[in-house]
């Protein structure tokens, strides 16, 4: 019998709750052991819900216990490269959720404390795993529309999140459009080379008013000259809004909306179907669920993570400059930004 990964969640809020449940009901190869988080009760409550029996407000606590052999941190973007750093020189493997850090210097002293104490280390870039995306990918490798010319992405929230997490998220960029930098990357296979944004504020002006905006294109010119467009607004009165499209030398390929049935009404007035699933708690709980189950068998089988600390690097330098873009009104070369 296969011995389970034993692992601690470090932050209990609504992305952990998630990954909480998966771990503890869903992947019979992880064992969860310990769940933590700043605020006692959420951890306790976590843990009640997952039949976890130790429950902790500080996340050292469970990163110090032997029968922890990896950590899941979902805690605030600020606390991620101290417990990263702190889980390496423990020798635990990490995942941990979008993004690593809202600035280079710090996801390099993460990355550089995993290198020194040879642990794993996944970054939580879900959308890799969604079976859509997957498809996309494999249509790219395998040839079927050729050389690839055009990319668009449509990314698009039901509706704005509150103010006051806003002002604390890095902004639309790191927060939002960074799943968007990470799947350019990915579909295509190549590097970005240089970053276009033009953004604005057409949803909410307390958006604005706390430094940030809500709508926003971007242009992408990979190295192996492909063109990119990412679509992004924090509302989309219909629901949440997932699309992707690339075109090629041979053809096209696009994904569209999930949506809660197939049902399609034709009347003599209209032919109509059901707005799409409302959020990516719904859209993507297949795709958070591969993620998991991949993290935990690249840590029982010593394999490769399949989404590494570079690629969460990368994707911050592109978010980076798409900030510098913005705030400069001219395209951005990503060697500016990349650093090293």
């Amino acid at each position: 019998m296969t011995v389970p990964v034993r692992l601690a969640l470090i932050g209990a809020g609504r992305i952990g709750q998630l990954h909480a449940r998966h771990l503890a009901f869903h992947i019979p190869s992880a064992e969860l052991v310990a769940v933590a988080d700043v605020r006692r009760e959420a951890a306790e409550a976590c843990a009640r819900a997952c039949q976890v029996p130790h429950a902790v407000a500080d996340y050292r606590e469970v990163i110090d216990r032997p029968d922890v052999d990896a950590v899941v941190v979902c805690s605030a973007t600020h606390t991620h490269v101290e417990i990263i750093e702190a889980a390496a020189a423990a020798g635990k493997h990490i995942f941990c959720e979008k993004p690593l850090a809202l600035q280079l210097d710090d996801i390099d002293r993460a990355l550089a404390a995993v290198e020194r104490a040879g642990v794993k280390l996944q970054v939580g870039f879900n959308r890799r795993f969604d079976a859509n995306y997957r498809r996309v990918r494999q249509a790219i490798e395998r040839g079927e529309i050729g050389t690839p010319h055009i990319l668009h992405i449509f990314s698009r929230d039901p509706e704005p999140p509150p103010v006051d997490y806003v002002k604390v998220s890095g902004g639309l960029f790191l927060d939002m459009t960074i799943h968007d930098f990470d799947m350019a990357r990915y579909l295509i296979g190549s590097e970005v080379e240089e970053v276009y944004a033009v953004a604005g504020v057409r949803v909410d002006p307390a958006i604005g008013e706390a430094g940030d905006v809500d709508t926003a294109v971007v242009l992408l010119t990979f190295e192996n000259g492909t063109f990119g467009t990412i679509d992004n607004s924090r509302r989309a009165v219909y629901g949440y809004d997932q699309r992707v499209e690339v075109f090629g030398s041979r053809g096209c390929i696009r994904t569209e909306n999930e949506h809660p049935n197939t049902a399609v009404v034709s009347t003599a007035h209209a032919v109509c179907r059901d707005l799409p699933l409302h959020f990516f708690m719904e859209r993507y709980t297949a795709s958070y669920l591969a993620e998991m189950e991949a993290f935990v068998e690249a840590v029982r089988d010593d394999k490769p993570v399949p989404v590494t600390g570079e690629d969460g690097r990368m994707a911050t330098v592109l978010a980076l400059a798409a900030q510098k873009s913005l705030r400069e009104g001219r395209p951005v070369k990503v060697r500016e930004v990349l650093g090293r």
